[in-house]
């Protein structure tokens, strides 16, 4: 009968012996693994101490929330819709701005003075609207005289004067102003031309109509002996 200290077999006793140490070194050897893989060294049940959080520097940068995209997109489409819509006023002629004390008087070569009427055909009763601006093409501030008393608007046609503000103005002002370069004024109520004839005396009497059926007109200005080069066409019917 064959037990573990009495092996019977075809071989050796010396050779299952052998093999029974070796199956109990394998044995020995797998419980080993699992007590290591149960029992980590240096591994508690306590739970190590929680890593502290830094806090937040008082110094960091804080990162703004995005916004919503529809609400910048309708932003952007007002403020477009803004711009479409707004239009630059032409500034005035100042009637108290004073002329800066030793300024260099402007010329016909760093100052252009254009006419203005508000349309360029006038049907029949319609009263033409004068003005003037100012513009100073030099690279330097000038004065100039731009109140009433130094401003002279006249209409022909072809060679023939047919009226003239000087005729019969009243109440005219001399008003110095300081032109600065690339800067524009204009003048602000405009004189309405009743479509008659101006004669120094004729002020208070009645005037002659001028001729009209689509005739041709030029209104020419001057201010403080700058003369308008070219002048502006227009039509009364």
């Amino acid at each position: 009968m064959s037990t573990i200290r009495n092996p019977v077999g075809p071989q050796p006793t010396k050779v299952y012996w052998r093999r029974r140490v070796m199956v109990l070194l394998g044995l020995l050897a797998v419980v080993v693994v699992v007590l290591l893989i149960v029992f980590r060294p240096g591994s508690g049940s306590a739970s190590p101490n929680p890593t502290e959080t830094p806090e937040p520097s008082e110094t960091a940068v804080e990162t703004e929330p995005a916004g919503d995209p529809a609400a910048e997109g309708a932003a952007d489409a007002e403020g477009a819709e803004d711009a479409v819509a707004y239009e630059p006023v032409e500034p005035t002629i100042p009637e108290t701005e004073a002329a800066v004390e030793g300024g260099t008087d402007c010329k016909e070569s760093n100052v252009a003075v254009t006419a203005r009427t508000d349309q360029v055909d006038y049907a029949a009763g319609v009263q033409p609207q004068l003005t003037l601006a100012i513009e100073n093409t030099g690279s330097k501030p000038c004065v100039i005289d731009a109140g009433t008393a130094a401003q002279v608007f006249t209409i022909k046609s072809g060679e023939e004067q047919y009226w003239t503000s000087t005729d019969c103005a009243e109440g005219a002002v001399s008003t110095e102003i300081t032109l600065e370069p690339g800067k524009t004024v204009v003048s602000g109520a405009p004189i309405v031309w009743d479509r008659t004839r101006s004669a120094p005396d004729t002020c208070d009497g009645e005037r002659e109509a001028v001729p009209a059926g689509g005739a041709a007109y030029w209104l020419t200005v001057s201010v403080d002996g700058i003369e308008d080069s070219q002048g502006t066409q227009f039509l009364l019917y």
